[in-house]
């Protein structure tokens, strides 16, 4: 018996649509029209403006609130219209005479009008004409330029990305303003046509890398992009990792510093969160003031936020298994105090802690996804209402809710909020295995996250570099943060040629004595 291939109504859509789209666009202006109205039926932000001027027809394709409609100069593009009635219309001679905006191309194909139109572009078509002229006169209501809420810093620039592509690629041109720094653009999406610009600098980035990012994004076949984190899941190395791979910021000059040192960025239009790959363990505890302020005062933070980072991760599990199986490591009055705060408590230390660590989690969930003004509020006193109900009551005892509280003001320090939130995530199976086994779980699970670190790897670079691998040279910028003059060449792993940041021997020096100038 025969089987037939069911074919649903979207596919059928798409094969007229494909059809009609593949035309060459008419001289008769009303053809071409009908197969567009046909296309954009029931689509009623799609404006068809006609504009007559003499016996020449015209129109202009544009979605409403995604143009500047005083830039298009409707009445000069009549008037010009008219001035040429005399003469054979071209597309050339109207994208010399007419149009007076930069950007300015011209297609044959009415697949090509479409893709524009819903990109945000304005289309002019002409009686007689064969080609549409593009222009862009994007416009409408669009987020400005602000401080990003998430990367805040006291020293360093206030501007953030915002959800428009090209003022974003302004941003980092900006930073950038070399003819080195190439944009390649692409879309993602059978549905959402989502504009995406890959950046990178041209004889740092490795042909490699980006050979590599390309594919990854050719591969990518859905429906809609929405934001940058789809991207992120789809090109990772590692999808079952809790670790990012993928570092997205808000920020301009961190995407212009990573370019710099031979890395890739992607920018996705319609979100602020910029992606750059590959990416390290340590660019998660890296912060832009790092680099603004004093050496050593940056240094001095970046070791407490590996001890932190420690704290934040293991602190739990090594409370529960230390009064749980090792009583004797703590000191004898700490240890009378500990007895006496659970003298009353009804649960065994593992649970009580995993009380207070899911009641603490709940309330930081709580104060994000509330207003702000409320969140915060929340955050803070039901942190402290509860915790201090919960000692009274005799539910837990004291010490958890310290030993809870700073956990979570660790896990508070890391820069990176995805970083944090796998750290935070990995707290519980150390916890789970400190309850179960003692120090030794704690220790064997730590063992296991750092192999499992050992292993990852982002876009071909270990994620553990350069600490594993092993790199002195690149140690520089890892723990510790050297001087400015110190950090003379780019990180090996990413750039192989040019790898000569400044000149030799910038190191600053006082005066001799006796030199003009000196006191």
């Amino acid at each position: 018996m025969k089987k037939f291939k069911r074919t649903s109504f979207a596919q059928k859509q798409k094969a007229v649509e494909s059809d009609e789209t593949n035309k060459e666009i008419q001289k008769d202006i009303a053809d071409n029209i009908e197969i567009l109205e046909d296309l954009f039926k029931d689509c009623s932000d799609i404006v068809f403006r006609p504009i007559l001027a003499g016996r020449v027809k015209a129109y202009l394709l544009f979605v409403d609130g995604f143009i500047d409609s005083s830039s298009i100069e409707m009445h000069g593009i009549r008037q010009l219209i008219e001035d040429l009635e005399s003469e054979r219309i071209t597309a050339d001679i109207i994208k010399e005479r007419v149009v007076s905006i930069s950007s300015v191309d011209e297609t044959p194909k009415l697949d090509e009008v479409v893709s524009n139109v819903l990109k945000g572009n304005t289309v002019l078509l002409v009686d007689g004409v064969t080609k549409a002229i593009i222009f862009d006169a994007k416009g409408g209501n669009r987020r400005g330029v602000s401080e990003p809420t998430t990367e805040s810093v006291i020293r360093g620039p206030r501007e953030g990305f915002t959800e428009a592509l090209r003022p974003n690629t302004a941003l980092v041109r900006h930073k950038i303003r070399s003819n080195r720094l190439k944009i390649l653009s692409k879309d993602i999406g059978e549905e959402t046509k989502t504009g995406i610009a890959i950046l990178y600098v041209e004889g740092l980035a490795q042909p490699e890398l980006l050979e590599e990012v390309l594919s990854r994004l050719d591969r990518i076949k859905i429906d809609g992009i929405l934001e940058s984190g789809y991207i992120e899941e789809f090109i990772e190395d590692s999808p079952w990792s809790t670790f990012p791979q993928v570092q997205n910021t808000e920020r301009p000059d961190t995407v212009a510093a990573n370019l710099l040192e031979g890395r890739v960025a992607i920018i996705v239009d319609g979100t602020p969160f910029v992606l750059i790959i590959p990416a390290t363990f340590w660019q998660f505890f890296q912060s832009n003031e790092d680099y603004y302020s004093r050496f050593h005062i940056y240094t001095f933070l970046r070791l407490l936020r590996v001890f932190f980072l420690f704290i934040a991760m293991t602190l739990p599990g090594i409370y529960v298994a230390v009064t749980t199986f090792h009583q004797e490591m703590i000191p004898t009055s700490l240890l009378f105090s500990i007895a006496a705060s659970r003298e009353a408590i009804p649960f065994p230390m593992f649970f009580e802690a995993l009380i207070m660590e899911i009641s603490f989690e709940a309330l930081r969930e709580a104060g994000v996804r509330l207003p702000q003004v409320v969140g915060q509020a929340v955050g803070i006193l039901g942190a402290l209402v509860i915790g201090s109900a919960a000692v009274e009551a005799g539910i837990v005892s004291a010490p958890t809710v310290i030993i809870v509280s700073i956990t979570g003001i660790a896990s508070f320090t890391i820069p990176r909020y995805n970083m944090s939130m796998s750290i935070r995530m990995l707290r519980f199976p150390l916890m789970i295995l400190g309850g179960m086994f003692g120090l030794f779980g704690v220790v064997l699970g730590t063992l296991l996250v750092l192999t499992h670190l050992c292993k990852l790897r982002s876009f071909g670079i270990p994620y553990f570099w350069p600490v594993a691998p092993i790199s002195f040279k690149s140690l520089k910028d890892v723990l510790v943060r050297v001087p400015w003059w110190a950090m003379d060449r780019r990180p090996s792993q990413l750039v192989k040629e040019d790898r000569t940041r400044q000149a030799d021997n910038l190191m600053p020096s006082p005066p001799k004595v006796g030199e003009e100038g000196s006191s």
